[in-house]
């Protein structure tokens, strides 16, 4: 079957058993930062996000940090072989009650503006260069209630010359019954022409905390995927699945969506099977699940593979607490650069929830050569017990090592340099034909020998925070490979052979 150029069997999600070496131990170094907390009462238990992205044309990604009842910090990245930072928030982006926020260019003009998510009325900042910024006008259309916003995703839906977006807004602050079984709606704002109107609520709502448009059945329409907390909607709720038709409904278990419930916090979405169609890692207290994309049924249909794989992740990896772990934001990354998707999550107590770890180190579930993975976070240099909450998992010096920073509640946010003496890799700058200029909803394939590997381009999922910018590969022992780009109208790029170690831009034709 091909779906938008891209052949699959189902024999493809069997993981290809192929020689390849052991993988190498991922090492970390600590990185000096002005201090950063996120901080606040129970409507900043969850967020803590950050966004990673260039804001003033270096190619090097700037990273914005809620703060809670904290100011969020933008630091600005002043790496030069090393990796380093320095704090320098401009007015307008030096806000209170931030949970999180995502970059993406709204107004299609080459700067990366920010969606900034709020308990409160939620902002979207206008990129102006220079990491200058400025609200978006009322031109725009755009309004925002006074909401606890803890979710975020966007996606350009056809003939649109702005993108959907997508917020999650957690609990009904205002509920006399609440907080429980008070879950608040989903609110969609669809563009019409060049402005947003009133959003669209979609309900039910189940208190979410991360949510994620993609493309997961590579027909040229992304749905939006919620990942939801059951702490707050109990009894009757589920993790969700919205088809975009023209007027968004849920998927059916008759339609191959399997319910179940989770305190769900986070998502992650790669291919890591090879076979075109992404795999998904949810976070929750204690219930971290890996699911692999089953194509047999012709629905939106994950089977868990959570221990088979070696991803349970459900309990602190050293210390002597016992109790089960709480996953915030995840992230696949190759952090050794083998060719081989490794799992970064941020862990910590929600506060001081008495069935949970309150010693909860963060994991990094490293893919070993048969498929399997294998926690190495203390040896890495990165098992942190503080409260973890958001993070990014991106090259932060452009020297083809994945990098780290993490923001941790009621303590100083920490970044980590990779210094892995790992693989070959490739780093991809897409430039979309505007408006989408980062081209969203993208299919980046990237052949080798043994494998390709697809990337689908996403704006949205972790846990309150994302990135835009250069999408990292690692390449093992491979010293060159074949790419093509599908560019979200479904035109393909020609294959092209191209060396590793290099930063590659591949810009779309003008339509």
């Amino acid at each position: 079957m091909w779906r938008r150029g891209v052949a699959f069997t189902f024999a493809a999600a069997a993981f290809a058993c192929v020689a390849r070496a052991e993988p190498v131990q991922p090492v970390f170094t600590p990185v000096e930062i002005a201090g950063h907390v996120y901080d606040g009462g129970w409507e900043h238990f969850v967020g803590g996000g950050i966004a990673a992205f260039d804001c003033d044309g270096d190619r090097l990604p700037e990273l914005y940090a809620a703060g809670g009842t904290n100011s969020a910090t933008l630091f600005r990245n002043v790496s030069t072989e090393a990796v380093a930072f320095k704090a320098d928030t401009p007015d307008a982006l030096a806000l209170t009650g931030v949970t999180g926020a995502y970059p993406l260019d709204l107004d299609g003009d080459g700067h990366l503006d920010l969606a900034v998510l709020r308990v409160g009325p939620d902002v979207l900042m206008q990129g102006q260069g220079d990491c200058r910024f400025r609200p978006f006008g009322a031109e725009l259309g755009f309004t925002s209630g006074d909401h606890w916003t803890t979710a975020f995703s966007a996606t350009w839906e056809d003939g649109q010359t702005l993108p959907t977006l997508a917020f999650g807004s957690y609990v009904d602050r205002t509920d006399p019954e609440g907080p429980f079984e008070a879950c608040d709606s989903l609110f969609l704002y669809r563009p019409d022409a060049d402005s947003y109107g009133p959003p669209q609520d979609l309900r039910p709502g189940y208190c979410a905390l991360s949510m994620l448009f993609s493309d997961w059945a590579r027909i040229g329409r992304a749905d939006l995927r919620v990942s939801n907390d059951r702490h707050y909607y109990v009894r009757g709720g589920q993790e969700q699945m919205w088809a975009m038709e023209a007027e968004p409904r849920p998927y059916t278990a008759e339609e191959g969506w399997k319910p179940y419930a989770l305190w769900g916090m986070g998502i992650a979405s790669r291919d890591l099977t090879g076979d075109g169609f992404p795999e998904v890692y949810l976070t929750s207290i204690g219930d971290q699940k890996f699911q692999m994309f089953d194509p047999q049924t012709g629905g939106p249909t994950w089977l868990d593979a959570t221990y088979a794989r070696g991803t349970t992740a459900h309990r602190p990896h050293f210390g002597d607490d016992g109790r089960p772990s709480t996953g915030w934001h995840a992230a696949f990354g190759d952090v050794n650069a083998d060719g081989r998707d490794d799992i970064f999550v941020a862990k910590g107590n929600v506060e001081q929830m008495p069935d949970a770890a309150m010693e909860d180190p963060n994991t990094l579930l490293v893919q070993q050569k048969d498929g399997r993975f294998a926690e190495t976070a203390k040896a890495a240099g990165i098992a942190s017990m503080a409260r973890s909450r958001g993070a990014a998992l991106v090259d932060f010096n452009n020297d083809g090592r994945l990098d780290l920073a993490v923001v941790n509640r009621r303590a100083p946010m920490q970044v980590f340099e990779n210094r892995t003496q790992g693989g070959s890799w490739l780093l991809v700058d897409l430039r979309g034909a505007g408006p989408n200029t980062t081209a969203v909803g993208a299919f980046v394939e990237l052949r080798t020998q043994d494998r390709t590997q697809t990337r689908e381009i996403t704006i949205g999922g972790g846990h309150a925070g994302g990135h835009a910018g250069l999408q990292h590969f690692g390449l093992g022992e491979e010293t060159e490979v074949d790419l093509r780009v599908i560019w979200p109208d479904g035109t393909p790029t020609p294959w092209q052979t191209f060396k590793a170690n290099r930063i590659l831009s591949v810009e779309q034709a003008a339509r």
